[in-house]
């Protein structure tokens, strides 16, 4: 988790970044008036960075004359996930935790959402997984709580003082003691809601464990485990999680 901008902090930048998010989540079209109501900025300001950010190639205007993202914008994910090798380093081992059936993921955490750069359901191929959903509230997934229960004391509190928290509703206190006790497992093991509108049964499970060094993501299985099943399934995250170590710890950029 990021913490808030400190004094020096370029507050042209932390907007555009921002105007730059709410586009890629909006999963549509959406006007500069649109955008600043979501993120409480003056519709000048934000028409003004939609403008400057198309006059580049990161967004690009519709024929109704509302934005979407443009192809700077997906050279900058291209780049990004080529630089990191954070992707192209788990992929084999995320494809060998397909074999105990469940859903298999890989997630990071920003400020408080988390957003998958890999998720693929039991029985849908390497590329189905990458990029399929968007963002989601770090709470109320195991990844996202396992990468909060890393952070600072000080950052949770700062990011949700005062404030609704998905699925913990006596507030911030009750989420720390969760993080606390994911610190001392090592792991997250939550339950959440199935994402497959097909499935007859809605609860399910999540265990993840934190992944890199010092941790940038995580890994998780998820889907129906029961108590009994949870040392194997962190036994063989585990085992994925050393595997993507060793491929990013010996990969060369050439």
């Amino acid at each position: 988790m990021n913490s808030k901008s400190g004094a020096q902090a370029n507050q042209s930048i932390i907007d555009s970044i921002a105007v730059l998010q709410a586009l890629a989540t909006a999963g549509k079209p959406i006007g500069g008036s649109e955008i600043s109501k979501i993120l409480g900025l003056e519709a000048t300001r934000a028409n003004r960075i939609l403008k400057t950010l198309a006059s580049i190639g990161i967004t690009q205007q519709t024929s109704n004359r509302k934005y979407e993202p443009g192809p700077g914008m997906h050279v900058l994910a291209t780049q990004s996930l080529y630089a990191s090798g954070l992707l192209r380093n788990s992929l084999a081992p995320l494809e060998k935790l397909a074999f105990y059936g469940r859903t298999v993921a890989l997630g990071v955490l920003w400020y408080d959402s988390v957003s998958f750069l890999y998720h693929a359901r039991p029985g849908m191929n390497s590329s189905e997984g990458i990029g399929r959903i968007g963002l989601r509230d770090a709470t109320t997934s195991g990844i996202g709580l396992v990468l909060l229960a890393i952070t600072s004391e000080a950052s949770v509190r700062s990011a949700y003082e005062g404030r609704e928290i998905p699925n913990f509703p006596q507030g911030v206190e009750s989420l720390l003691t969760k993080l606390a006790e994911i610190r001392k497992l090592g792991y997250a093991r939550v339950e959440v809601e199935s994402d497959n509108p097909q499935a007859a049964d809605k609860t399910t499970h999540t265990i993840a464990i934190p992944l890199g060094n010092p941790v940038n993501s995580a890994i998780a299985l998820s889907g129906w485990i029961s108590e009994s099943e949870t040392p194997e399934v962190v036994k063989a995250l585990q085992k994925a999680h050393d595997e993507i170590e060793f491929n990013c710890n010996n990969s060369k950029v050439t």
